[in-house]
């Protein structure tokens, strides 16, 4: 066996796969094991109740608009903090982690105060008929607010890595700023995009702290999957719970896994194209 250039392999190796099967492998285990309890027909009658079911509708559908918004305005964030130099650019870069830091519950409590019928946000919004707290709009603004940092985070050093010069011999050539943009930085940023709005939208399917107070937890209305989860441990009922979030977890994977088909076929149509 040739040499490693790296110190410690098989201890490192040991450590990852003991880390792996501790922290992530047996916690998904114990989940499915919980789950399985159920049985095949209870698990089908928990999992596609009418209250799971508009659970599931709300928790996915919120997730996908915050993400929807994530990926327009993380992406031009992202650019902005990559491509110019102003004042306040390292504050402004400083401040995109604070939801990372921010505990969730803090997160909930301050954007209920901000978009309540009385808060800041609110008091502009009610008169124009706008109501997001306690709708599923103020989900959609929690979530986001949770998840922004993934898809700004994962494009940044892409960009600032990127060469212009391409980008320069496009518009040369005579491409406008939205050809370049569409034929020549998307490609080279896009896998790093989809991980990006993946992670972004993982994040916002398992949000619970920050949703919980803006929601107002209405059954059918703006209770998200989390939630009934936490309603099922509060009545004992650890199966049914642990059912819910086995087809969220099942939910995450498959999303994972498409995710990443996507990015080798990215990665292979542009090794063609070179």
């Amino acid at each position: 066996m040739p040499h490693s250039i790296l110190p410690g392999f098989r201890l490192a190796l040991a450590c990852t796969l003991l880390y792996l099967g501790l922290i992530v492998l047996l916690p998904l285990a114990a989940l499915l094991w919980q789950a399985s309890g159920l049985g095949f027909e209870r698990f089908v009658a928990v999992t596609t109740s009418e209250r799971a079911l508009a659970a599931f509708r709300i928790t996915v559908l919120c997730a996908a608009g915050a993400t929807v918004f994530n990926a327009v305005y993380g992406l031009a964030l992202a650019w902005v903090l990559a491509r110019y130099d102003f004042p306040g650019k390292r504050l402004l870069d400083a401040l995109v982690d604070v939801p990372f830091a921010l505990p969730t519950a803090v997160a909930g409590v301050a954007l209920t105060a901000l978009f309540a019928a009385n808060g800041w946000y609110g008091a502009v919004l009610a008169p124009l008929g706008v109501e997001v707290a306690y709708t599923p709009l103020g989900i959609m603004a929690a979530m986001s607010f949770t998840s922004i940092p993934f898809v700004t985070r994962s494009v940044q050093p892409v960009l600032e890595d990127l060469s212009t010069e391409v980008e320069e011999a496009a518009e040369t050539l005579g491409a406008g700023h939205w050809r370049i943009f569409v034929s020549v930085v998307f490609p080279a940023i896009f896998p790093a995009f989809l991980a990006g709005c993946s992670l972004a939208f993982a994040r916002s399917l398992g949000e619970f702290g920050a949703v919980i107070f803006i929601a107002g937890n209405q059954p059918f209305r703006t209770e998200i999957a989390a939630l009934l989860t936490f309603i099922r441990l509060e009545e004992y009922d650890y199966q049914a719970a642990a059912g819910i979030a086995t087809v969220m977890l099942a939910a995450a994977f498959v999303m994972l896994l498409v995710t990443n088909a996507i990015q080798l076929w990215s990665l292979r149509y542009q090794r063609a194209g070179r």
